[in-house]
């Protein structure tokens, strides 16, 4: 007789309930359940560095007007955002952030923003957000990503799944490229199917709620948001995968939540 015993995949999913089990938390604003295995500073702590090696390591846009505009939105969208915390009573929850906005010279139609306030605009994007309220819609979705505590999720699902679930400074030491490859992933560099696909999916509609609202509480109308993402889908041409090998929504499911999610965040839109 063989004796018993788990399968990996039945293996993997039991440690991935006995994790979700004790290391449950809130997501601060939408009150969903989430994995966070990771201290918050380690998180900041390695979002400061990664996000200062990566500006280092790129070209900064030379162009002023541009850059100055990405800055103002990210001020009125952060004010927004600690507005919000500190009238729900979580103020507390952005401690230790230490904002800053950059644009990069890059074709990609891209933004993203790390823990701790830290975001980066890519100059391929401006042509699609063409004015300030579509610069509007990317940097409230990117900064939710931010404060839900997405990478915080992330990280700690690639964590179990990828190393095991071994320690963010262990892992840093005896695997940092696979560590540095992981954490890159997490912020939107890359994709990922399998276990954590229906997480990101999750996640970008998460963002996208999330960012109407703070949009709206920084002065600026969430109604543009269709505008903005229909501009993106044309941008793609069609060529986006199906909805289940992507780990976003599609085009046409994003719109339509948008447009659902719209009379709730018009309550926040102050002229």
């Amino acid at each position: 007789m063989k004796p018993f015993s788990i399968s990996k995949p039945i293996h993997l999913l039991l440690l991935l309930a006995l994790t979700f089990t004790f290391s449950c938390s809130r997501v601060p604003i939408t009150g969903r359940q989430q994995l966070n295995l990771l201290p918050s500073s380690q998180m900041l702590s390695m979002s400061f560095q990664q996000y200062n090696e990566f500006v280092k390591t790129n070209q900064l846009s030379t162009n002023a007007n541009q850059t100055a505009l990405v800055r103002k939105v990210g001020t009125r969208i952060q004010k927004a955002v600690e507005d919000y915390f500190s009238s729900k009573g979580m103020a507390h929850e952005l401690k230790g952030y230490n904002w800053e906005f950059n644009l990069v010279e890059s074709p990609e139609a891209n933004a993203w923003c790390m823990p701790g306030g830290k975001v980066v605009f890519y100059t391929g994007i401006l042509p699609i957000t063409k004015d300030e309220t579509g610069l509007a819609v990317v940097m409230g979705h990117e900064v939710a990503h931010a404060v839900a505590e997405h990478g915080n999720e992330r990280m700690s699902q690639g964590m179990l799944t990828q190393l095991g679930g071994m320690a963010l400074t262990v892992a840093l030491q005896e695997k940092p490229e696979q560590t540095q490859a992981l954490w890159m992933t997490a912020f939107g560099v890359g994709s990922q199917l399998g276990v954590t696909l229906p997480f990101s999916r999750l996640h970008e509609s998460e963002a996208d709620k999330l960012g109407l609202i703070f949009m709206a509480m920084a002065g600026y109308n969430p109604q543009e948001a269709v505008s903005f993402w229909q501009r993106m889908a044309e941008k793609k041409g069609g060529q986006s995968p199906p909805e289940f090998l992507s780990t976003h929504p599609s085009d046409a499911t994003r719109i339509a939540q948008i447009k659902k999610w719209l009379p709730e965040a018009m309550t926040y839109y102050k002229k």
